[in-house]
């Protein structure tokens, strides 16, 4: 259904768009929208690091003791 969506009617969509809900609207849900993104990437990424300590300290006291 999507497939044939060009440049001419990405145009026209948002043209729409800003009609509907205003430029000053859009730009504010653009910044909403990005801060929404960095707030997930950094709690992934914070996600990843616990569990990269904690599958290392795993390992750590699976190994024998010499």
């Amino acid at each position: 259904m999507l497939r044939n969506i060009g440049p001419l009617e990405l145009i026209i969509l948002l043209v729409i768009v800003a009609m509907i809900f205003g430029v000053g609207r859009i730009a504010e849900l653009g910044g909403a929208l990005g801060k929404s993104i960095s707030a997930f990437r950094r709690e992934v990424s914070k996600t990843d690091k616990e569990a990269k300590e904690t599958k290392e300290e795993a390992v750590e006291e699976t190994k024998p003791e010499a």
